[in-house]
């Protein structure tokens, strides 16, 4: 499987991205090159494009498909996109706290520590619907790596579209989300502006 190994606060200097967003509370020492020419409307997009497919973990192939899927959707497309990748699984562990980091919520999912309406699910890719409860597994609450994530992750805020229960370690989706409750600077008109050249 391919997989993106670009050192995380370096990707995000380049793309302006707070670090925050990836769910990592660091900062590099490193002050942010200036740019030096202006951007054309091709780089705007472009990099809008890899902003987002980085914040999301995903390669150009994964990230054509959601588009293409959204284009289908009634709706506005780059509105449709972004709701599709806000209920990809692995997106919705890390919002409901469960990782401290979408990389680290894609594993738990590989492993096979979520269940989705009590069926163990193992794709980071699997599209989440309204009313899903989404859980870690009974065996997997007890084990040291899964606590000591609890722990760390307990200070940060849910989204309104999630409903979490802690104590049980357990999830509902009880919307899906919308523009508004993406917590990023992403101009999603942009991304569709590159697509449908």
């Amino acid at each position: 499987m391919a997989r993106n190994t670009q050192p995380i606060l370096k990707r995000c200097r380049t793309l302006g991205i707070e670090p925050s967003v990836m769910g990592i509370h660091k900062s590099s020492n490193r002050n942010p090159k200036p740019m030096k020419r202006k951007q054309s409307e091709y780089g705007r997009q472009l990099t809008e494009k890899q902003k987002v497919k980085f914040i999301y973990g995903m390669l150009e192939k994964q990230f054509r498909k959601y588009y293409e899927i959204a284009v289908k959707m009634p709706g506005i497309t780059g509105e449709n996109l972004l709701t599709l990748l806000e209920s990809r699984l692995d997106n919705v562990v890390f919002r409901l706290c469960f990782a401290n980091t979408r990389r680290e919520s894609r594993q738990m999912v590989n492993h096979g520590h979520i269940l989705v309406n009590g069926k163990r699910v193992d794709i980071p890719s699997y599209i989440v619907k309204e009313g899903d409860v989404i859980s870690i597994a009974e065996k997997s609450r007890g084990m040291a790596g899964i606590k000591a994530i609890l722990e760390k992750t307990e200070g940060r805020v849910t989204p309104k579209w999630l409903e979490v229960d802690r104590e049980n370690a357990t999830g509902k989706v009880v919307a899906l989300a919308k523009r508004d409750d993406i917590d990023f600077e992403v101009q999603e008109t942009l991304i569709v502006e590159l697509y449908s050249k």
